[in-house]
């Protein structure tokens, strides 16, 4: 469902929906900038571009790529050094919200908790309550 919001790049209130999550104007320059970047990377020569060599050359703000590349607009099977930042530490990967490490952390954290619910589950289980 539609709603209104402020555009997170120029303020101006538009109808946010599941398409877009900027203004019609600030759309109309991504893509400006999209096509640019696109055009840019489709010559021989620049297809092995990375990013900030792509921020540098097309003067297009670094998150804007990481939007496309994360997206799938851009994609990595045809542009190898294409990455974006990994959700929680901010190293750059290539597929998924989190780094091979982070999601390793994640997951012996879940397990640890899971470890510590069941024992404090035994813990109460084998504590007699006096009325």
């Amino acid at each position: 469902m539609a709603e209104l919001a402020n555009c997170p790049n120029c303020g101006k209130l538009y109808v946010k929906n599941s398409v877009r999550d900027v203004c019609e104007d600030c759309y109309r320059e991504e893509e400006a900038a999209f096509e640019r970047v696109f055009q840019f990377l489709r010559k021989r020569e620049n297809r092995a571009a990375t990013i900030e060599t792509i921020v540098e050359k097309n003067n297009v703000p670094e998150k804007l790529v990481f939007k496309w590349v994360r997206s799938g607009r851009l994609l990595i099977a045809h542009f190898p050094n294409l990455a974006y930042p990994c959700d929680r530490c901010g190293k750059l990967i290539q597929s998924g919200k989190l780094c091979e490490e982070c999601a390793k952390t994640i997951a012996k954290d879940l397990e640890r908790f899971e470890k510590e619910k069941k024992r404090q589950e035994e813990i109460r289980k084998k504590t007699y309550h006096i009325k």
